[in-house]
């Protein structure tokens, strides 16, 4: 029954099901629809029935009510208990199936942070959109670097929150591959989200999600994990400086709106801004060198920009190692 109600889930209520336990759970949600409206229409119907037939009529003196109806009674308590337990027993096995990623899944560390995703792979690898090889399960290992945030993949069905101090899994298994990155490409990426309130420019964090055949998955894994190499600093620091979500938070054409949480940064190399230290009160004036970016990157909150709020997230060298910060400074100094 599932299985026949979730062929047309998809074109109903959902995007279609691209994981192997979506179309179930897409069943059990349209099962739960239909039975719904059934008895909203009948109970309905047996209301506005009751109200014509029994409404109260010039001389006309009323019956005396029954009381009691033992077949009446067994029935309206069977009935709905047998479908709320067919409900549960269904609802609470898939989740166990959901929460319960095999022993061979491969393993995706997911920081959630204001406004930006980051995901890091067993090799090293770490990009800002996901990438997951098709057919294979992948266990997704979740973390929030400030407040909460929670992550959703409407073509999976999966979502779970993203914790500050303590870790949340998820797991998945990927039907199709997807266009960009991959061949014999089938369907478009798939929309990640957050999909709990985390501050201002929480619409904002929206990110893609690729499905690869294994080989393409490795070709990318490997690719990704050397992105910075055999190519120009500035290059490679452009790369970086969109790759871990700074193009985000600051503009690099002059922007200094505030739909970037950031300062801009084009044209700001070796000049003085004024910011205010940690623990004082008084603005003072640092010039934006190799120091300046490197502390701001390892501690966003040690000077902050006068007139900015210090919503920076800290990158430790797990998540922007040095090189890249390397790469990002040369970016920064040929921005004008």
């Amino acid at each position: 029954m599932l299985s026949i109600l979730a062929e047309a889930s998809s074109s109903l209520f959902f995007p279609p099901e691209q994981s192997t336990f979506a179309g179930e759970v897409d069943g059990l949600f349209d099962f739960i629809y239909y039975l719904s409206a059934f008895f909203f229409v009948a109970i309905v119907a047996v209301m506005v029935y009751f109200v014509l037939r029994y409404h109260r009529r010039q001389g006309h003196v009323e019956q005396a009510s029954a009381s009691h109806n033992e077949v009446l009674e067994i029935t309206w308590s069977v009935i709905p208990s047998i479908l709320v337990g067919f409900i549960f027993f269904f609802g609470f096995t898939k989740y166990l199936d959901m929460r319960e990623p095999p022993e061979d899944a491969y393993e995706i560390v997911v920081t959630a942070s204001q406004w930006t995703w980051d995901f890091k792979y067993p090799n090293g690898a770490t990009s800002n959109e996901l990438h997951i090889p098709v057919g294979q399960p992948v266990r997704f290992v979740l973390q929030a670097t400030d407040v909460l945030h929670s992550f959703y993949i409407p073509a999976f069905r999966i979502k779970m929150d993203c914790v500050p101090q303590r870790y949340t899994s998820t797991w998945v298994i990927a039907k199709d591959i997807t266009g960009e990155g991959a061949t014999n490409e089938t369907h478009t990426p798939y929309d990640l989200f957050c999909a709990e309130y985390c501050g201002k420019d929480h619409s904002r964090m929206i990110t893609k999600v690729y499905v690869h055949n294994q080989a393409d998955f490795d070709v990318w894994l490997e690719a990704a994990a050397n992105y910075l190499e055999g190519i120009p600093p500035e290059q490679g620091g452009e790369m970086a400086f969109k790759k871990k979500g700074c193009a985000g938070c600051h503009s690099v054409t002059g922007d200094a709106s505030a739909k970037f949480a950031g300062p801009p940064l084009n044209g700001q190399w070796g000049t003085p801004r004024n910011v205010i230290a940690r623990g004082s009160s008084s603005p003072e004036s640092v010039v934006m060198d190799e120091n300046y970016v490197r502390e701001s990157v390892r501690e966003p909150n040690a000077k902050v920009v006068v007139g900015r709020n210090p919503v920076m997230p800290m990158f430790d060298p797990q998540r922007l190692k040095d090189e890249e910060i390397t790469a990002i400074i040369a970016y920064l100094k040929s921005l004008k």
